[in-house]
């Protein structure tokens, strides 16, 4: 999350938490930052895995063709998937399709068009060999390899390396999945992150498995932890399972919640209303001050906190006997801040088994056919097609839409900006580990983080658009001439 949601136009830094640097973009980024050496360290260990997958399927004895076959796609449709996300972070990286058996010394940097064939070679094999509906869920699918070459492709027609086809096999593997298998996008946006068996549900391509077994669960899904503000020290309030453990890592941008969810369409886009906790109930009932002003009672159930996403009349503050948390703080209301902002109720995850529980049971969704839409749409857009867009956008959009409010959601051909595409993006996959992404291959990272992250805009600069490699990989190889550092850090 600190790698693709931190330092973004969307999504800053919290009061509390670690990597700040990350979102900063200041010296302390470097080779040294601990989270993208994890990243590097354990990428290429699942590589090597892959590979020894691939390189020995041949010597397991009484193994049948066809399970062979299907187990060494799932092990391409992985490698493929770490390269991926390898190369869009660090460029040019070291590339080995060999299981790695004995202590090497050496590294490469394997140039970037390099890198991408290898991805898609592997995509593309593994799409012919793979289920469509494997028997265990979570497995590797047809229609998953195809959604990512379809992701793949889109983020290369964007790079330097770009090939005049990208742009036209993105949008053809996105219909591809949109039009030929069962999913189908969710009549109500927030039933696509309902826990527990709402989570398989149609709109889900391939998730990433969790269980509330802690034998088997490990680390689990810690994505609860990260965008939850400081509700535990708000009057009538106190840390609970239901509500969550809040590291204050993470907060909306101002951008965040005036661009991306304008005022003026919530009554029409039902993205944030259900994208964000808007009430928290008194769970420590007992007398309390507000605003330093006057006392009020609290009983467990009461309202302890609104966030009602706007500012209100100071009436309505004075009146009620509750915390009011709005922007602005106008009007006696408490002002949004480090500590005090919108949580994302994407990942919250209220059955972990008691308040300090970090290892959360709910699945990861990573690729869902909302997102083949709007790679679809962003696709057929820079083909020139616009009408194809605009239809992808709708969907969406329209399934976004309180009921009676679809058309007022529809767009135009007129509306149809890259800009556009990313605010839709954002309103759609909030927190989903894109944006950090989609800014950096379309090029944008740095306009709108300076634009609209302040945190972030003093320091930022093209080479940003890479992570740094970790100084421990590059204090290993002895070709030191070679394999070196990205340039800028």
């Amino acid at each position: 999350m600190s790698l693709s949601v931190f330092g973004t136009d969307i999504y800053t830094e919290g009061n509390d938490g670690s990597f700040k640097a990350v979102n900063r973009y200041n010296n302390d980024l470097n080779g040294r930052t601990g989270i993208i050496r994890t990243i590097w360290d354990n990428f290429y260990l699942g590589i090597n895995s892959a590979n020894a997958v691939i390189g020995r399927a041949d010597l397991v004895p009484e193994l049948d063709e066809n399970t062979k076959k299907k187990r060494v796609a799932e092990a391409k449709f992985l490698r493929a998937h770490y390269y991926f996300l390898l190369v869009q972070m660090f460029g040019p990286v070291h590339v080995s399709l060999e299981e790695t058996k004995s202590v090497i010394t050496t590294a490469n940097r394997t140039p970037v068009p390099e890198v991408y064939n290898i991805i898609i070679k592997d995509l593309e094999e593994a799409a012919q060999n793979l289920d469509v509906n494997p028997a265990e869920y979570g497995r590797a699918s047809k229609p998953a390899a195809e959604h990512l070459l379809a992701r793949v492709y889109l983020t290369r027609a964007s790079a330097v390396t770009k090939r005049a086809e990208d742009y036209q096999k993105a949008a053809e593997y996105a219909q591809k999945v949109i039009t030929e298998y069962k999913f189908t996008l969710l009549p109500d946006f927030a039933k696509v992150f309902e826990q527990g068996a709402g989570e398989m549900n149609e709109e889900v391509i391939w998730a990433v498995q969790y269980t509330s077994d802690p034998l088997s669960n490990g680390p689990g899904n810690r994505a609860h932890l990260y965008f939850l503000m400081e509700y535990d020290k708000m009057s009538g309030m106190d840390r609970d399972a239901a509500n969550g453990r809040p590291l204050i890592l993470t907060r909306p941008t101002g951008v965040n919640l005036t661009t991306i969810y304008p005022e003026n369409n919530r009554i029409n886009d039902s993205r944030y209303d259900k994208s964000f906790k808007h009430v928290f109930y008194v769970n420590k009932p007992g007398t309390y001050n507000l605003y330093g002003k006057r006392d009020v009672k609290m009983a467990t159930g009461d309202t302890a906190v609104w966030l009602p996403g706007k500012e209100v009349p100071k009436a309505v503050v004075d009146s009620k006997p509750y915390s009011i948390i709005t922007p602005k703080g106008e009007n006696g209301a408490i002002k949004y801040d480090a500590k005090l902002y919108p949580t994302l109720t994407k990942f919250l995850d209220p059955q972990r088994p008691d308040k300090t529980a970090e290892a959360g049971s709910r699945d990861f969704l990573a690729f869902r056919l909302a997102e083949t839409y709007l790679i679809a749409a962003e696709a057929s857009m820079m083909l020139g097609k616009t009408a194809e867009t605009v239809k992808y956008i709708n969907a969406v959009r329209t399934r976004a839409a309180y009921p009676g409010k679809e058309e007022a959601m529809k767009i135009t051909e007129a509306d149809l900006t890259l800009d556009f595409i990313l605010d839709e993006r954002g309103r759609e996959l909030m927190g989903e580990q894109f944006r950090w992404f989609d800014l950096a291959r379309t090029g944008k990272l740095v306009e709108r983080v300076k634009k609209h992250n302040p945190d972030a805009n003093k320091f930022i600069q093209d080479f940003h658009m890479l992570r740094p490699i970790p100084q421990d990989q590059l204090d290993r190889v002895t070709n030191k001439e070679e394999f070196q550092q990205n340039i800028g850090y």
